[in-house]
């Protein structure tokens, strides 16, 4: 098996992960605070991050890769949970995913910028094909054409999401995708502690329980043991390339809607998935 194939496979994996977070972050916000769920899910990965990190005794980043470090954290981190959750507030976990069913196009751009990629012209032909048959979908089947006010949230989500991935597969290839992850959420540490703390009166510790089992999964999974997939695809197959499969998250994030919120899911799904698995497969060899 290829470095690219094998890149393509523990990216998928993570889209996986990934695809399912929408759906749980909106159990979760309807009934513990935004804030505390979008940043808190950190607090919970940081202490795992932590743990881990002490046991291999990892050795600790050099200087020169602190800011990038930051940067990254603040993408995905703070900004993509965040504004997710404040999103999830008002928008159906289904319409939330195909809005970010663009941020494989950003994440490509993203890795121009901060990667040094320089995909080809036919790789791009095919990432804005995906997306472009991405957008359709979101106006002939699950957004209806609606725009929703939190879709300011879901493009801030992209942008910080993009930045975020591109430097993290950057930093994956010196430091590994789990050490990347585990650095960013240990650095973010200090800037969120307080936010977090001064959402603890608000919260619900009555919550039900399928509401703090979605905040375990956006904490444990969704917050850590993805990127140990995503980060690692990122970095051998290239965070442009590997970017596009998230094309196919859209699709887990329906799944995950209709199986855990009852949304509905139209027969229609099925065939845009096969055309956007079409145009992924068709980048990937370009």
């Amino acid at each position: 098996m290829s470095h690219t194939t094998k890149g393509y496979l523990l990216a998928f994996a993570g889209v996986v992960i990934f695809g399912l977070t929408l759906p749980f972050t909106r159990i979760a916000v309807a009934e513990l605070p935004p804030v505390f769920v979008g940043l808190g899910r950190a607090i919970v990965a940081a202490v795992i991050a932590g743990i881990m990190l002490s046991v291999t005794r990892s050795p600790s980043p050099v200087r020169r890769d602190l800011l990038k470090l930051l940067l990254a954290g603040f993408g995905i981190v703070i900004g993509f949970p965040l504004f997710s959750a404040i999103a999830m507030q008002t928008a159906p976990a289904s319409h939330g995913g195909v809005v970010l069913g663009i941020l494989p196009l950003a994440t490509a751009a993203a890795a121009i910028a901060f990667a040094g990629e320089n995909p080809s012209r036919k790789f791009w032909a095919w990432a804005i094909a995906g997306s472009a048959a991405v957008v359709v979908f979101a106006l002939l089947n699950a957004g209806g054409g609606e725009f929703y006010g939190a879709d300011l949230w879901l493009l801030g989500s992209i942008i910080a999401a993009a930045v975020g991935y591109a430097i993290s597969g950057d930093l994956t290839r010196r430091l590994g995708g789990w050490q990347v992850i585990s650095w960013c959420l240990l650095v973010m540490v200090p800037i969120i502690i307080l936010p977090v703390a001064f959402t603890l009166p608000e919260v619900n510790w009555n919550a039900s329980a399928s509401a703090w089992l979605a905040f375990a999964y956006v904490a444990v999974f969704s917050q850590f043991l993805g990127f140990f997939f995503w980060n690692n695809g990122m970095a051998l197959a290239g965070v442009a390339r590997a970017g596009q499969v998230q094309l196919l998250q859209i699709f887990v994030t329906l799944a995950g809607s209709w199986a855990l919120l009852g949304e509905t899911v139209t027969a229609v799904t099925f065939g845009f998935a096969l055309i956007v698995a079409f145009c992924v497969w068709m980048g990937r060899k370009a």
